[in-house]
């Protein structure tokens, strides 16, 4: 598995000690030590990158105003955030903002590891999926209301696209969309979009929800529906044919 990361850490001695993890594995990582470093390093090569892990305590600019420029020049590349464990409404903020998936500090080495490996085999399991499609199969979704295309990564309510989807976000809405009117409990969202176990940990699923929801109400009526006490489910039954005003 080769893989070019961007490790965006102030502390040098936990950016030593993964160096040499990630030296193991094979990997090429650069290192940024603070916010306007990292912004720099990361606009050499914007399509580059294959994996970020972004903490959020940085000197210069902070790690959330990190995720929201890098953001602003790619919606795709995948970011994993390291956070303290007080700071839960920072991991909720941070996921809000872009970020692909969080770990806590203090962790450990084969964690992170983990799950950067995790989050790299669902991009290349999405990437497959468009190599292995004819180019007749336009769309490998497609509901009453919603087109899905695997090959492009794009989304279509109505006709009209749902613009700048994170690749979790993307992943979330294809397993709701396959399924429709199937009500999925969050913990089994976590283990078919995240590919492992959260521990019970749901906020994940809500902050992304919470995202998705406002990036398809930008173009048309909200098809995410929350079932009280279990979970999620995408159901578009009840929208009028050609119906795309907000609701």
């Amino acid at each position: 598995m080769d893989m070019k990361l961007l490790m965006i850490e102030d502390n040098k001695s936990v950016s030593e000690m993964m160096s040499m993890f990630f030296q193991k594995e094979g990997w090429d990582v650069v290192f940024a030590y603070d916010g306007n470093e990292a912004v720099d390093k990361f606009n050499e090569d914007p399509t580059g990158w294959d994996i970020i892990t972004l903490d959020l305590n940085l000197p210069g600019k902070d790690g959330m105003q990190v995720a929201k420029e890098i953001r602003e020049v790619s919606q795709t590349v995948p970011i994993i955030m390291l956070t303290a464990r007080d700071s839960d409404s920072d991991q909720v903020l941070g996921l809000e903002m872009g970020a692909d998936d969080y770990v806590t500090k203090p962790f450990s080495p084969i964690t992170l590891i983990a799950r950067i490996k995790a989050l790299h085999r669902r991009v290349e399991m999405g990437e497959g999926e468009e190599h292995s499609e004819s180019a007749d199969d336009a769309y490998d979704v497609t509901t009453g209301h919603l087109q899905l295309s695997t090959k492009t990564r794009e989304a279509f309510l109505d006709g009209k696209q749902i613009e700048n989807l994170t690749p979790k976000e993307f992943d979330l809405l294809k397993t709701l969309a396959q399924k429709p009117k199937q009500v999925f409990s969050r913990e089994q969202l976590l283990e078919l979009v995240w590919d492992y176990e959260y521990f019970g940990d749901e906020r994940t699923v809500d902050a992304h929800i919470k995202k998705l929801r406002q990036k398809i109400e930008k173009v048309g009526p909200q098809v995410i529906q929350t079932v009280w006490g279990v979970g999620y489910k995408y159901d578009d039954s009840d929208l009028s044919d050609g119906q795309s005003e907000d609701e």
